[in-house]
């Protein structure tokens, strides 16, 4: 899940996958807007102190 056509097509999938793991994340730290992929990515690393890079492999997973 390299590219924003990966994530967009996700990420029903993902955003399930990442509530499970974090449950202090709210619907709108998974709001997903296209063309703001950097701004989820800063919104998930804020809330979970974990880099984009971390995020990314638990969502490989």
């Amino acid at each position: 899940m390299t590219n924003s056509r990966e994530l967009e097509g996700n990420w029903d999938e993902f955003k399930g996958k990442l509530k499970q793991k974090f449950a202090d994340l709210t619907d709108d730290d998974l709001l997903y807007e296209e063309g703001k992929e950097d701004e989820l990515w800063g919104r998930l690393q804020q809330k979970l102190g974990r880099t984009e890079e971390e995020i990314r492999d638990f969502l490989k997973r």
